[in-house]
C-alpha cells in the first residue's frame, strides 16, 4: 500500500483529470433514477457493455418499477440472461420494484441507507445512484478504484471503505463531485491491473507505483 499523497499533489492530480476530461460520466446507459438502480445492481460480477447490451430493449418497455412488476421476473430475465447471476438478479430488481411502490411511492430514495435497503442495492450501488442521479459527491469505490487509490497513494486503504473515506477525506472538495468517474476511467484504461500504461499517464509525475512500464 502507497502512502497517502499530500493536498498538494492531490490538487496537481486532479486538476490534470479535469484538464483532460471536464465532465466525466458513468458509461451504464440509464434514463431516470429507477433505471440507474436496476443498471447498477445488474452490472456486479458483469461489464457495463455488457448491461448496455442487455438494458438496451428492457429499459424501453420497463423505466419505472410498475412497469418491471407488470414484465414480471421470467420477462426480465429473457432481457437479462446474458448477464453473469441474471436469475439471482432478476429476483432482487422484482423485490426492488414491490419495496419502491410499497415503501417510497414508486421513486428512488435518495438516501444512503434507504437505498441500501433494497434488495441488491449495496454501498457502491447506492453510492453511485448518489452521486450520478442526486448530484451528491459520494465516491462509488470497485475495483479499479480500489486498485488506483492504493498503487497511486491518491486514495490508499485496506478494503473499499477505507479508500471511500481516504477519497473524502483527502481529495479538495472542488474535485469530489467527479473524483470516482474520474478514477474509474483512469483505473478501466491507463491504470489497468496487469501492465498500467505508464508511458501515457498524464499523472505519472505524481504517482507512487514503484514498478512502472515504459
Amino acid at each position: 500500500m502507497a502512502r497517502q499523497l499530500p493536498y498538494s499533489t492531490l490538487k496537481h492530480i486532479f486538476a490534470r483529470f479535469a484538464e483532460a476530461e471536464p465532465h466525466p460520466k458513468g458509461e451504464l446507459h440509464h434514463t431516470n433514477a429507477f433505471t440507474l438502480v436496476v443498471a447498477v445492481a445488474l452490472s456486479a460480477q458483469a461489464t457495463d457493455a455488457g448491461v448496455n447490451k442487455a438494458t438496451a430493449k428492457l429499459f424501453q418497455i420497463a423505466d419505472t418499477p410498475e412497469k418491471m412488476l407488470t414484465l414480471g421476473e421470467d420477462g426480465l430475465i429473457e432481457h437479462i440472461k446474458t448477464i453473469g447471476l441474471f436469475r439471482n438478479k432478476a429476483k432482487n430488481v422484482i423485490k426492488l420494484c414491490r419495496i419502491l411502490i410499497d415503501d417510497y411511492d414508486g421513486q428512488v430514495p435518495s438516501s444512503r441507507a434507504a437505498l441500501q435497503s433494497l434488495p441488491g442495492v449495496g454501498r457502491k450501488t447506492a453510492n453511485v445512484v448518489l452521486n450520478m442521479w442526486f448530484h451528491h459527491p459520494a465516491q462509488a469505490v470497485d475495483t479499479h478504484i480500489f486498485r488506483v487509490g492504493n498503487r497511486t497513494g491518491i486514495a490508499p486503504g485496506k478494503d473499499e471503505v477505507a479508500v471511500e473515506r481516504a477519497i473524502e477525506d483527502n481529495v479538495p472538495a472542488e474535485y469530489q463531485q467527479h473524483a470516482h468517474h474520474w478514477l474509474i476511467l483512469h483505473g478501466r484504461y491507463i491504470c489497468v491491473a496487469r501492465k498500467p500504461k505508464c508511458g501515457i499517464c498524464p499523472i505519472e509525475a505524481w504517482c507512487q507505483y514503484e514498478e512502472k512500464t515504459a
